[in-house]
């Protein structure tokens, strides 16, 4: 799908579901890793991550889009149009625009769990950072931290 299909496919459902036109115009931002889309104030288009398509499927997109115009009918109506105001939440329910965008496979990364243990009384601590040994030492006996695995 290219920018101008992807114009064309949000004028046709604020068309359908908001009976208001959209002005402005869309493209795909593939710089966008944690978003299903954005809509810009400044000048008032609309970015879509291209992976909302490729990964997740047409429905998906749609649904994103319609969340990113309630975010833009909203703000050009003097509305609130941010994620807490009331007007928000009942437009997106009312056109069946998804909340939150779903989290890429790629995206999901795994926290890595650094096991440290007390060398005197065997206290075990988890921790995703690593420590200086020589600094930190025991919680419960004051003894020498040894790291066991990263």
């Amino acid at each position: 799908m290219t920018d101008f299909e992807l114009t064309v496919l949000i004028k046709d459902l604020s068309t359908t579901f908001f009976k208001q036109p959209f002005k402005h115009e869309a493209t795909f931002n593939s710089r966008l890793r944690t978003t299903g889309g954005r809509y810009l104030l400044s000048n008032h288009n609309i970015e879509i991550n291209p992976k909302m398509l490729t990964e997740h499927g047409q429905d998906v997109l749609i649904g994103v889009i319609k969340h990113e115009l309630c975010h833009y009918h909203l703000h050009l109506s003097n509305k609130g149009y941010q994620h807490r105001h009331q007007d928000f939440k009942q437009l997106l329910a009312a056109v069946g625009g998804s909340r939150f965008a779903p989290v890429s496979p790629k995206v999901i990364k795994k926290k890595k769990a650094i096991h440290y243990q007390c060398s005197n009384c065997g206290q075990d601590y988890q921790r995703q950072r690593k420590i200086n040994l020589s600094r930190y030492v025991c919680s419960k006996c004051r003894g020498q931290l040894i790291l066991l695995k990263n």
